[in-house]
């Protein structure tokens, strides 16, 4: 029988305890977030001070939030807070049980924090990407330990959002897999298994629709607040594709639809024009106060 595994336990045995999560932007707060909450020993890295304190700042906002809203005991969000360490270096990885690394949706940044991962971490952790959409084999194939390397992307906001996809790179060993599962299970997340594909399922389904959304606006189907009513009243989407794109961040869109255009050969993924210029103009959605949408 499988043990549950909470940060106490790890199937067959063995504390599990300590975690490394690798980027303090928004998923990577979120991240720290719950396995906090999960009683975890967290460790925030990121190269960046200021991004460790603006994360610190966020967790503690949406702990009170929650708080607030009755879902979360002062105790536990002061227990949890108290779980959380910050690093501007990679060398908690020495003694985690566990690393998650959320850094930007860029293969190279990927390929080359992974291969220093796989020099620092303990050989019996796990190492997993929450990547949205780059090859977990790929990734994978920067360490000497491809079997241990698995995506367990979580969605945004990581604290409100039940779904992890746990995704199976060509050499990640069936234990692994389970063992990333128990834990998104622990966390009180429902985690999927997929495989490695480009974009994986949410966002192979996802991206398409909001690419779509793009092109009707640019070429002046109807307006984004229109295409966003469209597809909230008429398809019972809790929120338009545009404004999921501009809470996503665009650059992120344009970074996973650029992954899905290259890895499938369709053309059905290439990039709107119009979101390609958004990029470059730095309006990014929600982040910038500008997207599809005006947040000023």
């Amino acid at each position: 029988m499988a043990h549950s595994l909470d940060p106490q336990r790890r199937p067959g045995g063995g504390v599990v305890s300590r975690v490394l999560v690798v980027g303090a932007g928004t998923m990577g707060n979120g991240i720290a977030h719950v396995f906090a909450l999960g009683g975890w020993n967290v460790t925030l890295s990121d190269v960046e001070r200021p991004a460790l304190e603006r994360a610190l700042e966020t967790i503690g906002r949406n702990m009170d939030r929650q708080v607030k809203k009755g879902t979360l005991p002062a105790a536990e969000r002061d227990a949890g807070v108290g779980r959380i360490a910050t690093a501007t270096t990679l060398d908690a990885a020495a003694a985690a049980d566990f690393v998650v690394e959320a850094a930007t949706e860029n293969p190279a940044v990927k390929f080359e924090l992974f291969a220093e991962l796989d020099r620092r971490a303990d050989g019996a952790a796990a190492l997993a990407t929450n990547t949205s959409s780059i090859s977990i084999t790929e990734i994978a194939a920067r360490t000497a330990r491809p079997e241990r390397v698995v995506g367990m992307h979580f969605m945004n906001p990581v604290p409100m959002m039940p779904l992890v996809e746990v995704i199976r790179g060509f050499k990640t060993g069936a234990n692994v897999v389970a063992r990333v599962v128990e834990t998104a299970k622990a966390l009180g997340k429902t985690p999927v298994e997929v495989a490695d594909y480009p974009g994986f399922v949410a966002n192979r389904v996802l991206m398409p629709m909001i690419n779509e959304a793009a092109y009707c606006v640019m070429e002046g189907v109807a307006t984004p607040e229109a295409i966003d009513t469209v597809m909230k009243l008429g398809m019972n989407h809790p929120m338009g594709p545009l404004a999921l794109a501009d809470l996503i961040g665009l650059d992120v869109c344009l970074a996973i639809l650029e992954v899905l255009h290259r890895g499938l050969g369709d053309d059905k993924y290439r990039p709107c024009p119009l979101l390609r210029k958004m990029v470059a103009a730095g309006q990014l959605g929600r982040k910038t106060g500008r997207g599809f949408h005006d947040y000023g």
